[in-house]
């Protein structure tokens, strides 16, 4: 018998264990699908408005993945298409050694930039963003042997 391991996947940050009935996992909508849809589980509709930057909103999800991969978090192509909705980061690059984190145990938020002219509504429910799983490579000469210390934005603290 063949015993699988999880290369990569999505958990549920443990503080919202117990909405954990109410919250939609991150799926893809079709077997040809890059992107795991990255659903608005926020209790209420989002609303941002025409040339608004919204507040970081959270996913409830963290990632694991593999040593050479990332998990890049893109805004849905209808909203960039209809919208012209961004994400404020215009990418979320989402590391391997984010998971479990010493500061919030990797959990993935995302903050809006709608740059046109009508509000867009995320229903309660509705997919919000989409995550894509992606290997990387490393130069020839890289020699870093320095480990994450924290969360959003500690891999340059010193």
């Amino acid at each position: 018998m063949i015993s699988l391991v999880a290369a990569r996947g999505f958990e549920l940050v443990s503080k919202y264990e117990d909405e954990k009935s109410t919250i939609i996992r991150p799926k893809r909508a079709t077997k040809f699908s890059a992107g795991y849809d990255i659903f608005n589980n926020t209790g209420n509709d989002i609303v941002i408005k025409a040339g608004e930057i919204s507040s970081a909103f959270t996913t409830k999800f963290k990632s694991f993945m593999g040593a050479d991969e990332y998990l890049a978090i893109h805004v849905r192509s209808s909203h960039g298409f209809k919208y012209s909705m961004r994400l404020a980061n215009s990418t979320g690059i989402i590391d391997g050694d984010y998971y479990n984190n010493k500061n919030n145990e990797g959990e993935i938020f995302v903050k809006f930039h709608n740059q046109g002219d009508k509000d867009l509504i995320i229903k309660r429910g509705e997919a919000m963003c989409q995550a894509i799983f992606n290997k990387f490579l490393i130069a020839n000469d890289d020699c870093t042997d320095d480990v994450r210390d924290g969360g959003l934005g500690s891999t340059t603290k010193t």
